[in-house]
């Protein structure tokens, strides 16, 4: 027998399946899909076999797989499919692929380490008979109740065992020791007693009549309509059907809200899967997936791959999130991989959000998605009132940070011991630091781009490449003491708001205070439980977080994000605004948001004071229309990437000439320009982005480039087919 492996090196020159002959000792074990031990170029490394055969044309002398790395896990038919539709969609590796799909202590390396947890349980090591003289002829003491135990119960657990008293009667043979892994813990749920409001039985209805039918829908309900619920109900019946559910959320901070609600409702029946966890938490609970031990995963983006069987329903909550698609190599998104799942299941795949992408919606209009939604508030409470402040005006009075208005609302909400949510979408203290006296600014030396202070360490970082210095108290420059503070981060906001409310109990979530493990839930949990009445954060704070008595939002910046060169920024504003406005009044208390803005008149900032994402949606159509642009185009990004400025300039002249010459008359392509960050880490970057609707020479002319480019060592390209950001 022979077997076809790729092996682990992620190098393009070999990406490819080598083949070993089987030896005979493991042609019974051998199955597609398991991971095994290769020598490759003198030495041995991990590969997964792709495809077993009893016959071999070659004329090279095969050699022999060393051993099978785990009989246990095995890379299913569907996961291996997943891989190699991954792989054309993005032109990864198709190593890179599957290892994507694996938590890190199942990657395709050596795996030196045990994460199973273990116990140990005592049996009995005599007869019935034995056990029971021994017994009678002893006085009462915890050997005979061990023993005793023991002739009730069959086995005991060796911590609830006198030890002193079982070592003994190991001694004298009497009882015997067994090492074995750690058995779950069953919990059952709760029954949902809630009843679903008209529009949310609808909507149920709509999916429920699809259970078995590969149909995509698209769940537009306003923030508060009760999505959460809906998803509870399906996940109920597709569960009493005898089948799984797979739940994707954007972020952690969600993750842990939400499986708080599934565990009340499900039990042990829920298993999570996000970067959070610890390497023996990924493991423990991707073994209880491939076991068929839960019927319900939920977790962030890569759990899209998680090995489930038999899927009754799939679900990506807050579809329009950016953090569903990965930023490094396979650029792939999660909705791609969710849909293909539905069409290997025959199941519906449902897409919910309060702000959808614009693509979704559009798909939806042009009935490839199913659109259902939810025009009202699960409560049918209104939506917050949503006021603008020009802050041009504000700054004359000299509110610098908190408008009039938000101040006195501030107040009024201490006051009445309610809760306050602040959004500002910058971490750290200062954005950037600058000298009066010589105009010195500090930059990061790798990036070119600059540092951001972060008080509490008095460092300034790169948060391109986590560049890390001390600050000084002089300039390094003039050695004078003129360093002035420019720019505003979440910390520097932490500290005006404790210096303005001093009887505010204030909180920050950002990525410099979730950096510890359970760091996220911890935050939620304090907030909700009012511990707390002043939340700061960044963007993270901004969806699906329920806090029944926050009945204000202040939006501290909104132009921060409408600023930024890029095509999505209006639809990522109107999202990261409507979504954070959604966060108040989710109570029976009314909510109230009010917006800082340098520029009240924009078309996207007043979408979001009337609630309105069908206008938004309407107006920004046309403007995507004229300068062709998703929907209407697909769009492929090319990075050309190099240390040296000259090579990387010269590199991407040669590829968009080739492009000219290589692509459809009907494609555009721009470029190349300077990245958006042009210098990251000493490296330059160079940009070309081709826009194309129907373009069959595309992915066989970027093939094709990448196929040049894998062994040139100064210089090298990033592909990403439907980019979100260019």
């Amino acid at each position: 027998m022979y077997a076809y492996c790729i092996i682990e090196y992620p190098v393009k020159s070999l990406d490819k399946a080598f083949t070993y002959k089987v030896p005979s000792n493991l042609i019974d074990k051998l199955k597609v899909g398991m991971k095994v031990l290769v020598p490759f170029n003198n030495r041995y490394i991990h590969g997964i076999v792709l495809k077993l055969t009893n016959t071999y044309e070659g004329d090279y002398d095969l050699k022999e797989i060393a051993s099978i790395e785990d009989e246990f896990l095995i890379l299913n038919k569907e996961l291996l499919m997943l891989g190699s539709y991954m792989q054309s969609i993005t032109l990864c590796n198709l190593i890179t692929a599957y290892q994507t799909m694996l938590p890190s202590a199942l990657k395709v390396k050596e795996q030196t380490k045990d994460y199973n947890e273990y116990e140990k349980i005592i049996h009995l090591n005599k007869p019935k008979e034995e056990i029971e003289k021994f017994i009678k002829t002893h006085k009462k003491s915890n050997k005979t109740k061990i023993l005793s135990d023991l002739l009730d119960q069959d086995e005991i657990n060796r911590k609830d065992a006198n030890a002193s008293s079982l070592r003994e009667l190991i001694k004298l043979g009497l009882v015997k020791e067994e090492k074995r892994i750690k058995k779950s813990v069953y919990v059952k749920g709760t029954k949902n007693t809630k009843v679903l409001t008209e529009e949310q039985q609808h909507a149920f209805n709509t999916i429920a009549n699809s259970f078995d039918v590969a149909k995509t829908f698209l769940l537009y309900g306003v923030t508060g309509s009760g999505k959460t619920q809906i998803y509870i109900k399906l996940i109920e019946n597709v569960i009493a059907r005898g089948k799984t559910a797979l739940l994707l959320v954007p972020e952690i901070s969600l993750t842990e809200q939400i499986v708080s609600i599934f565990y009340d409702a499900f039990g042990s029946d829920v298993a999570i899967l996000h970067s959070g966890l610890s390497i023996k938490e990924k493991y423990e609970e991707y073994l209880k997936i491939l076991k068929g031990e839960i019927k319900i995963v939920i977790g962030t983006r890569s759990a899209v791959f998680a090995p489930l069987t038999n899927i009754g329903i799939i679900i990506m909550d807050e579809e329009h999130s950016d953090t569903y698609k990965q930023d490094n190599t396979p650029r792939y998104h999660a909705r791609d991989i969710a849909i293909k799942r539905s069409e290997y299941h025959h199941c519906p795949l449902v897409l919910g959000s309060a702000t959808p992408s614009l693509e979704s919606m559009a798909r939806a209009q042009k009935k490839v998605y199913e659109l259902i939604t939810l025009k009202h508030r699960a409560n049918n409470l209104p939506l917050p009132e949503v006021s603008i402040v020009d802050m041009k005006n504000e700054l004359q009075k000299r509110n610098f940070t908190i408008s009039e208005l938000l101040d006195t609302k501030i107040k009024e909400r201490l006051e009445k011991k309610e809760q306050v949510i602040l959004l500002l979408n910058r971490r750290g203290f200062s954005t950037f630091i600058t000298c009066s006296n010589c105009g010195f600014t500090y930059k990061c030396p790798y990036c070119e781009i600059s540092l951001t202070y972060h008080k509490n360490a008095n460092t300034l970082r790169c948060h391109y490449c986590g560049y890390t210095k001390i600050k000084d108290d002089i300039c390094p420059e003039c050695h004078e003491r003129g360093l002035n503070y420019m720019g505003m981060g979440t910390e520097k906001l932490e500290q005006i708001i404790k210096e303005k409310y001093p009887d505010a109990k204030v909180i920050r979530m950002d990525a410099d205070t979730t950096t510890k493990k359970g760091a996220h839930d911890k935050i939620i949990k304090a907030f909700k439980n009012e511990e707390y009445n002043v939340l700061i954060g960044t963007q993270m704070i901004s969806k699906g977080l329920d806090f029944p008595k926050c009945t204000l939002v202040g939006i501290i910046n909104a132009d921060s994000s409408l600023n930024i060169p890029d095509f999505r920024s209006s639809e990522r504003t109107f999202s990261l605004l409507d979504q954070a406005s959604g966060r108040a009044g989710r109570s029976t208390i009314p909510g109230s948001v009010v917006i800082q803005t340098f520029n009240p008149d924009n078309e996207t900032i007043k979408a979001v004071k009337n609630h309105d994402y069908d206008e938004f949606y309407a107006k920004e159509m046309k403007v995507r229309k004229i300068l062709k642009y998703p929907p209407y185009y697909y769009l492929a990004n090319i990075k050309i990437a190099s240390k040296d400025y000259h090579v990387a300039a010269t590199e991407a002249s040669k590829i968009k000439k080739y492009l000219e010459n290589n692509l459809d008359k009907s494609s555009i392509i721009l470029g190349p320009s300077t990245a958006s960050n042009f210098k990251r880490n000493n490296i330059y970057r160079f940009s070309i982005t081709i826009k194309y609707r129907f373009d069959d020479k595309l992915m066989k002319t970027l093939k094709y480039l990448d196929g040049i480019y894998m062994t040139t060592k100064n210089c090298f390209l990033e592909l990403d087919i439907n980019p979100l950001r260019i």
